[in-house]
């Protein structure tokens, strides 16, 4: 690596941030953490963004001005973001056009620009319509209302990894272009581990309850009223677990015969459920925490998220940072969410409010490095995406590294899944998180399958893990050896809570770190805690991986080198609730949920129909009177609910949808997974795609993730099977084909065939 001058990541460049909602401030707030130089346009139609609590976070590192200065900074900036066709065509960027040549233009278009809804129930609305509240389990089955903009929140963060990608293409080649990540996108990045449909298998059953479909794997109440999570996912775990509790012969019992799956079947979800909960009601919290604990099983108290900030684990892993608003006074906000070691922005600056500012003289920029960055080509290299030409050793297990893998390959990286010889044991059930990756089976802890893996680094552009602390000393695969072989590389590491602070060695389980960080609690309101079907501390530290590992990669292409980008669960949970962690005196308290929670009130919340559900937000009971769904305006909450129900219970959704339309609402129906996917002008366009199997069997899954007008859509990516491409992968490696057969006769290296036909819907 050259010993260069420490600059944040995207030092240098300049950024119009034009985005509105949730998801375009926060991209822009991420393209900010990483160093580059935002001005944001306050827009008028957007009038109640910077009083939003999310704001003070959202728009730190930012020059914020009024809008009619950016067609001007437009002209010189290199990378703008918008949200909606208007400001775009006011910048100078409509979209029917390519931009200006070396400009990138990051869109992040909202759900029916058209209509005004305030951010949180757009996003709600998102939810309804691409699948994710049907998906959610709850007592009733129905569709749940998030109190979290999740799905915004990872469309602004997946763009910010798109849009940084597209920077990276243009630091090597030179060329800029549009990168669309709409609502959709951001829904099915999110939503990747169940959005996975069979022809022939039913959608899963929902009605489970708010803990999830795993006895062992779900919340429990104590003597005292608190609750806690139990992650007991295995068998190891599992009889931890039941030692623990007194209730060994759960196993035994003839309907278990110790097989561990028909724990959670159908036919016994419910008293082996009924068993653990009986038997966690004998005990306070703290004495079960401290015994489950001491044994190794994973289990975290159901937190408070109000007290998330104050938790030394968050100030270890410099996730709580102070500002002093102009508009809120002192406040405190989350950090950034993955953490460069050569890149990152290491003092942050509250918003500044302006009537005007200018950009930054590119000659005032600090001096350029030794290393000069490599020339950019004229011709873009050859590849479906902004990061073709950049190879990826990914030696992610489960989900979140092979998750962050499949991103980086959907951006266009050749990306290598390389695998132990006995393989991922999450290969078959998490097929749909690792797809568009070519696969190695080989022991690294055989000193000749070690060497041929170096071979393999020395040709990598990333090395990419997910193992907890220390692992990676053991098997001499951590950043410092890795650079001995290859001292330009960029390694990139999730581990549960960062390797740092009182928790920093634990293992890391999502649902375990919902818990703690207050996510669960929080959509439980007063009753239940909600363990999320969305995985989402796993799918957003995936996504965050990536952010950081374009970042480096940005870094690296412009002649700083390669680094260490690390991130964690711990990250995650605190980064998706950006919004709600903020705090300040005066702060208007976050929302929060409840049992099956339909919505906020009987105006903004879901409602059975003929035909399924709907989600429907009407402004004033005066709207409801006008869609012909209540004969009076005069009426209690509670009575403008039962009416509500009874008018929308006899309609279609259809129905439901144009009356409250032309009353000035806005309704969508509540589709699932099925309808999603089977949607004719979503496969049409590519969001879907039927994923035909080597046997005939098909799937229907997410397909393209986002849109880059330099480049033609990518091929279906499909899951590798176990060392599928071993062969080829270490010939493109240096070994001879006598190296090549002497590792696999050794049994170091395993050759496999193709993944066949997988039936079933996913991970949770």
């Amino acid at each position: 690596m050259t010993d260069t001058p420490e600059l944040p990541a995207l030092a240098g460049v300049r950024v119009l941030d034009a985005g509105r909602g949730i998801s375009g401030p926060l991209a822009g707030m991420v393209l900010g953490d990483f160093g580059a130089e935002v001005i944001r346009l306050d827009d008028p139609a957007d009038a109640h963004h910077r009083t939003r609590p999310g704001a003070v976070v959202w728009d730190r590192n930012k020059t914020v001005i009024p809008p009619e200065f950016g067609p001007a900074l437009a002209a010189e900036a290199d990378l703008v973001l918008t949200s909606d066709r208007r400001t775009a065509a006011a910048l100078g960027l409509g979209l029917d056009a390519e931009p200006p040549a070396g400009v990138v233009h990051l869109h992040l278009p909202l759900w029916r620009e058209e209509v005004d809804l305030d951010p949180f129930t757009r996003d709600r609305m998102v939810s309804a319509d691409f699948g994710a509240a049907r998906r959610q389990t709850s007592f009733g089955g129905g569709p749940v209302d998030e109190v979290y903009p999740f799905l915004a929140y990872m469309q602004g963060t997946w763009g910010a990894v798109c849009g940084i990608a597209a920077l990276v293409e243009r630091a090597r080649t030179g060329h800029g272009q549009r990168v669309v990540v709409d609502p959709l996108h951001g829904s099915m990045v999110t939503t990747i581990t169940t959005m996975l449909v069979s022809p022939t298998e039913p959608l899963p059953d929902t009605t489970v309850g708010p803990g999830g479909p795993n006895p062992t794997f779900g919340t429990y109440r104590c003597a005292d009223g608190e609750w806690l999570f139990v992650g007991a996912l295995g068998s190891k775990f599992q009889d931890l677990l039941f030692t623990c509790l007194g209730t060994t012969d759960v196993v035994d019992d003839p309907r278990i015969q110790n097989v561990r799956e028909r724990l959670y079947a159908p036919a016994n979800r419910g008293w082996v459920r009924a068993r653990l909960t009986e038997a966690f009601l004998r005990r306070d919290r703290a004495a079960w925490l401290a015994e489950l604990t001491a044994a190794g099983c994973p289990v975290s108290p159901v937190g408070d998220r109000d007290d998330w900030l104050d938790h030394p684990q968050v100030a270890a892993l410099g996730q709580r940072i102070e500002l002093d608003d102009p508009l809120v006074g002192p406040s405190v906000v989350v950090g950034a969410g993955a953490d460069l070691s050569r890149g990152a922005l290491r003092h942050h600056q509250p918003r500044r409010l302006q009537e005007r500012a200018a950009w930054r003289p590119r000659s005032g920029e600090p001096p350029a490095p030794s290393a000069e960055p490599p020339a950019p080509s004229t011709e873009r290299p050859a590849g479906s995406g902004p990061l073709a030409g950049i190879t990826v050793a990914d030696l992610g297990t489960v989900l979140a590294g092979p998750y962050a893998g499949m991103l980086l390959a959907a951006l266009g990286a050749n990306v290598l899944k390389i695998e132990t010889v006995r393989g991922d044991e999450m290969r078959l059930r998490g097929y749909g998180i690792g797809r568009g990756q070519r696969g190695l089976g080989i022991d690294l802890r055989d000193p000749d399958g070690y060497a041929a893996f170096l071979r393999v680094v020395a040709g990598s552009d990333v090395v990419l893990d997910n193992y907890r602390p220390g692992v990676l000393e053991r098997l001499r695969i951590d950043d410092a050896t890795l650079r001995a072989t290859n001292a330009e590389v960029v390694t990139t590491s999730i581990t549960g809570y960062g390797g740092v602070g009182p928790l920093g060695g634990q293992p890391g389980y999502d649902p375990v770190v919902q818990a703690l960080t207050g996510i669960m609690k929080a959509q439980g309101g007063a009753a239940e805690p909600v363990f999320s079907t969305l995985s989402i501390n796993d799918v957003t530290v995936a996504c965050l991986a990536a952010l950081g590992t374009c970042a480096a990669l940005y870094q690296r292409a412009v002649g700083r080198g390669g680094q260490h980008v690390s991130t964690s669960l711990a990250h995650a949970a605190t980064y998706m609730q950006s919004g709600e962690l903020v705090r300040y005196a005066g702060r208007p308290p976050a929302g929060t949920g409840g049992r099956d929670f339909p919505g906020p009130g009987a105006l903004s919340r879901f409602y059975a129909c003929a035909d399924g559900w709907v989600r429907v937000h009407l402004r004033d009971a005066g709207q409801a009177v006008a869609a012909g769904l209540a004969t009076s305006a005069d009426a209690t909450e509670a009575e403008l609910t039962e009416r509500l129900g009874a008018a929308i219970g006899v309609l279609s959704s259809g129905e439901v949808v144009a009356a409250v339309g032309a009353a000035g609402g806005a309704a969508v129906r509540a589709r699932d997974f099925r309808e999603v996917t089977g949607d004719p002008e979503l496969l049409g366009d590519g969001h879907v795609v039927e994923l035909v199997w080597p046997d005939g069997n098909s799937t229907f899954l997410p397909h393209h993730l986002a849109t880059f007008s330099g480049h033609a859509p990518h091929p279906v990516m499909k899951a590798a099977g176990h060392g599928e491409h071993s062969r080829e992968l270490l010939a493109e490696a240096g070994l001879t084909d006598e190296e090549i057969a002497r590792l696999v006769d050794a049994g170091v290296v395993v050759v496999g065939e193709p993944m066949h036909s997988v039936v079933g819907v996913g991970y949770r």
